[in-house]
């Protein structure tokens, strides 16, 4: 084992040693050469080569989603750091335990016009969990850094490795105890490819793991609050699979006083739960009777948990037509989504809803068997306008969701995509996820692949045109394993600025918002060793997708090509439809 000569560089892997924190994606550069010979040069770690930061940074924090453990990033100094940003965001509201480790210049070389060089301290002060600056070594090139310093510190090495493992345990524990992403910003000063066959500092790490307290004041209070309400809804986000057992999610289904709303990303099933939100609300929007059937679905109880929600429809109806009382169910954090947080309950959900009495004890009522009736009707017209409708998004989402093998992991990349899933039933054994703590469309593939390298199942990324080629730098690199799948939507365009409100039919819309196009995946798919095929009707599709999942030796992408000019009419009129 050999380590780098600097002791900064060693204490940093000394405390990631000791924490378990295995998984460092590196990005090449000169001045984090201590650190990436450190870790190459370990046993200990599975080092991986990201050449793009941003690619780096969503490829890292795929690992992190699915690992629920930290993963490191590490950088060079300069526009690099900057680079993670997008993926700092993106973990920040996902609640990802992210580890950005920048190399930097030491301090009397920023601002004085030397290269590679920017303000990288509190760097993403906005959006991290802490932030810790360590400082360079003087028993480093001390030659150098008294010339520079003019031997006016009064620091010794002893302050100053003080200094640096405090802050290393404080930025670690921050990370594995709140699960959020935190940033080490560490100086080198040249030389910095010298190596040692041992450590010269030594460390005493215990970790630092407080243990949860559950928040069950006013547990009494909460049931008669429960039991009083006659019309509770649940409204599940951005929820990890598994995490609720069996048992809470059919209690919860047999109360008819219950609505559970779920979303494609909550990962929660059950026949008695509405999984398309958006078709339950906007027949209510185009109906005469609309303000008396908002009324009719208005909850008096609103519990929430799991992250952020992707229906504009069910945000825009609960902060108009609002409940008596809005209860948050989450350890960590509650967003006051629909303005009327009344309380957030620091519990793990499933917790919460056993302390929650039955529905033998709870109010009765037929809030949940009148919507159910609402929900089969919806379904039962949505099978027939896909037999009615010519090709589109529409109709191809119905047949990918359809044919998925059960047991995938299934991954949607942002905007018309994930708005696309809500509309049609993924199967309970999928396990789903998508970036929506930014909602951004920049990481989407990086995000899937990263996340693959750990999952034994196989997984599918399913994505639009602008978002695919957005980030076909994630394709590059070495980590995509065969039974890797992408299912590419390409309608020649930003499709969705056609259904938002605003659109135009000018030159002007079609560059600066639709941003028209004529790219195929193709070339990008031999280029990185993808298996390539592409079809443009329902037959083809059909007939691609019976054998698109089976066994090869390399990954595939299925590119379907779609009318950029009659997506948008399908979509609205099936709202028409149903209603």
């Amino acid at each position: 084992m050999m380590y780098s000569n600097i002791p900064s560089a060693q204490t940093l892997v000394l405390y990631f040693k000791s924490r378990g924190i295995k998984n460092i994606v590196i990005s090449p550069g000169s001045r984090n050469a201590p650190l990436t010979l450190s870790f190459t040069k370990n046993s200990f770690f599975k080092c991986f080569s990201i050449v793009d930061e941003r690619c780096a940074g969503f490829f890292a924090l795929g690992m992190a989603q699915q690992l629920q453990k930290p993963v490191a990033l590490v950088c060079t100094s300069g526009s690099a750091l900057l680079n993670y940003y997008p993926a700092v965001a993106e973990a920040f509201y996902s609640d990802i335990p992210l580890i950005v480790v920048s190399a930097d210049r030491p301090e009397y070389k920023i601002d004085v016009g030397d290269g590679q060089t920017i303000r990288q301290k509190n760097v993403f002060e906005n959006h991290i969990g802490y932030s810790a600056n360590l400082k360079h070594d003087i028993s480093h090139a001390t030659k150098t850094v008294l010339s520079f310093t003019k031997s006016t510190s009064k620091e010794t090495q002893e302050t100053i490795q003080k200094h640096n493992e405090v802050e290393l345990a404080l930025v670690l524990d921050k990370v594995m105890l709140e699960k959020t992403p935190v940033h080490i910003n560490i100086p080198f000063e040249e030389p910095l490819y010298g190596l040692s066959e041992k450590t010269s500092i030594n460390i005493t790490d215990a970790g630092f793991f407080a243990e949860k307290t559950h928040d069950i004041e006013n547990l009494e209070k909460l049931v008669s609050i429960w039991n009083s309400s006659k019309r509770k809804m649940i409204l599940v986000g951005v929820n990890q699979p598994e995490s609720i057992e069996k048992e809470v999610l059919e209690s919860l289904a047999n109360d008819d006083s219950v609505l559970v709303f779920t979303e494609t990303t909550s990962n929660v099933h059950h026949p008695n739960f509405f999984p398309s939100i958006d078709s339950i609300i906007a027949p209510i929007e185009k109906s005469e009777k609309h303000k008396e059937l908002f009324e009719a679905l208005q909850p008096d109880l609103l519990i929430t948990f799991g992250g952020l929600i992707v229906s504009k429809k069910i945000k825009a109806f609960l902060r108009k037509y609002k409940p008596k009382t809005h209860w948050h169910i989450d350890e960590k954090k509650a967003f006051d989504t629909f303005f009327c947080l009344s309380k957030h309950v620091k519990i793990p959900p499933a917790d919460f809803f056993r302390a929650m009495p039955d529905s033998k004890a709870g109010a009765s009522g037929n809030y949940n068997s009148y919507w159910s009736r609402v929900r089969d009707n919806y379904e039962s017209k949505r099978e027939t306008y896909l037999s009615e409708i010519d090709f589109s998004d529409f109709k191809a989402f119905g047949q990918i969701q359809q044919n998925i093998p059960k047991g995938y992991q299934v991954h949607l990349a942002n905007s018309s995509t994930v708005r696309y899933s809500q509309l049609f039933p993924m199967h309970q054994s999928l396990k789903v996820f998508c970036n929506r703590g930014t909602s951004g469309i920049d990481g989407s593939t990086s995000t899937a692949i990263g996340a693959s390298v750990h999952e034994n199942s196989p997984t599918v990324l399913i994505t639009g045109d602008l978002s695919f080629f957005y980030d076909s730098n994630g394709l590059w690199n070495n980590y995509k394993k065969p039974d890797f799948r992408i299912i590419l939507i390409n309608n020649s365009g930003g499709g969705i600025f056609r259904i938002l409100p605003g659109k135009e039919d000018t030159n002007e819309f079609s560059t600066f918002f639709e941003t028209t196009h004529q790219q195929t995946a193709s070339h990008l798919a031999k280029m990185h060793g993808f298996i390539y095929e592409r079809v443009e009707n329902e037959k083809q599709l059909n007939a691609s997708l019976k054998n698109f999942y089976n066994a090869s030796d390399m990954p595939k992408i299925l590119e379907i090509v779609t009318s950029r000019l009659e997506n948008n009419k399908i979509l609205l009129s099936y709202f028409d439809f149903i209603s």
